[in-house]
């Protein structure tokens, strides 16, 4: 005998929060597609919308966000703290949590319950929703509540995993990116080679000084590589010698000697996304990447619709490969993120792609410009000089005239080769994290009825 959902689910219940109490904030950028957690939270007055407290799902009613899948627990708040979000949510809150807390974020997650929901939206093209009470009345012959409780916690365990990944990636990302700062902006090595030898000790003490800042290692700790990795040692002496020994004031600004102040344009080019007709769009073919598609980190290269397949030959030039670095040019300027392992997308309009030039044959900037574009101060820069009231907007002209600070070509080559492996790193962790996505996906309908346990 089959049930209602509101049997087991109560849609968007009674939350109180006076209006103008900061609380958490949910909103829905924040709104995962592909995993149950919800990272980003934010604090914000209260004025309407939906609310929510710990062990809530969160489910997107509104096109594209609702056939994109996106839909996420709420598990970072604080014990019977109240949190809002966007009034395009659908709160669903387990009538009994112990058993159907995760089981209800995973049905929330089930193919035919999102295309019951799909088929139920209504509104004018690209403003349709569907409404609570219809998600209410879907049917299903749920299996017994203890079951559903150990589904949900099978489930559970490949998200977990993909979580894992996602916390790996993020530091291996914090990684890179101290890396290129201690390098690139704060100029750590140089400035131990300046205090060196202002302190009147000989180059070659500086340049051990500058070994000290790049490894993090004590004097002690280096002659001990020396001895037990030399080749290491060679390594980080041949890179501490690439650093200039002095500090110069150019344009009022200190700089390393020998550094160049010049733009963006000068370390690469950038290629503009093409614009697709409304009949080019299908429902399979190659997928596209939309400004929303340029995730922090990440694309996300499926839901964000299709084209032809032949478009890869038709418009190479707009063909996505995996690694390539984008950033979106309206909405959320300046967000920049990579195409995963193993991936091929077309290259949608208001969407860019980086082009690094080469160093010398064998390398180019790829690698400096990743952490570069990843660095707030490009963010910033996108932000202040784009242009748009209703929605920003910039162009790649504006955003090549970043300014940057250029190194020799010596180190610009050690940074690439000392950084390659960290940054491979991250997208084969995501492809890691996609295949568990499918294998959970492809057990889920027969968890959730109580087929496989």
């Amino acid at each position: 005998m089959s049930n209602k959902l509101s049997d087991i689910v109560n849609f968007n219940p009674s939350r109180i929060l006076k209006k103008g109490t900061v609380a958490p904030f949910i909103e829905m950028a924040s709104l995962p597609t592909n995993t149950k957690f919800i990272k980003q939270i934010d604090e914000k007055p209260f004025s309407g919308g939906s609310k929510f407290k710990n062990g809530d799902t969160l489910f997107a009613r509104i096109t594209p966000c609702l056939e994109n899948g996106k839909t996420g627990k709420v598990t970072n708040l604080k014990d019977e703290i109240i949190g809002h979000g966007s009034t395009e949510f659908i709160v669903m809150s387990a009538k009994e949590p112990e058993f159907d807390e995760d089981y209800i974020y995973y049905f929330a997650r089930l193919p035919e319950f999102r295309e019951f929901a799909q088929q139920r939206m209504v509104g004018t093209s690209g403003r349709q929703r569907v409404a609570w009470q219809d998600l209410a009345d879907f049917e299903f012959i749920f299996p017994p509540k203890e079951q559903r409780k150990k589904a949900a916690a099978l489930l559970n365990i490949y998200d977990q995993k993909i979580d894992l990944n996602t916390q790996i990636n993020q530091t291996l990302e914090q990684i890179a990116q101290a890396l290129f700062k201690s390098w690139f902006v704060d100029f750590d090595p140089v400035r131990a080679k300046v205090q060196a030898l202002s302190d009147g000790l000989s180059l070659e003490q500086a340049e051990l000084a500058a070994m000290q800042a790049i490894s993090g290692k004590t004097p002690e700790e280096l002659t001990a590589l020396s001895q037990t990795q030399p080749d290491r040692y060679a390594e980080l002496a041949e890179t501490a010698k690439a650093f200039p020994c002095e500090m110069v004031e150019v344009d009022g600004v200190e700089v390393p000697k020998g550094w160049k102040r010049t733009t963006l344009s000068e370390i690469c080019e950038m290629q503009n996304g093409y614009a697709f007709k409304s009949s080019d769009w299908m429902q399979q073919g190659i997928p596209v990447i939309k400004i929303g598609s340029v995730k922090p980190m990440i694309v996300e290269v499926e839901g964000n619709g299709f084209v032809s397949e032949d478009y890869s030959k038709l418009k190479p030039d707009f063909l996505l490969k995996s690694g390539d670095i984008l950033v979106g040019l309206t909405g959320y300027v300046g967000e920049v993120g990579r195409i995963p392992t193993g991936k091929i997308a077309m290259l949608n309009q208001r969407v860019a792609k980086f082009l690094p030039k080469e160093i010398d044959k064998n390398h180019c900037f790829y690698n400096y410009i990743y952490c570069l574009a990843r660095q707030s101060q490009f963010k910033e820069f996108a932000e202040i000089n784009a242009k748009g009231s209703a929605q920003a907007n910039i162009s790649t002209k504006e955003l090549l005239k970043f300014p940057i600070l250029k190194s020799n070509d010596e180190l610009h080559i050690l940074f690439e080769n000392k950084i390659k492996a960290t940054l491979e790193r991250i997208l084969i962790n995501s492809l890691n994290s996609e295949n568990l996505a499918i294998t959970r996906d492809l057990l889920l309908p027969k968890l959730l009825n109580g087929e496989a346990s």
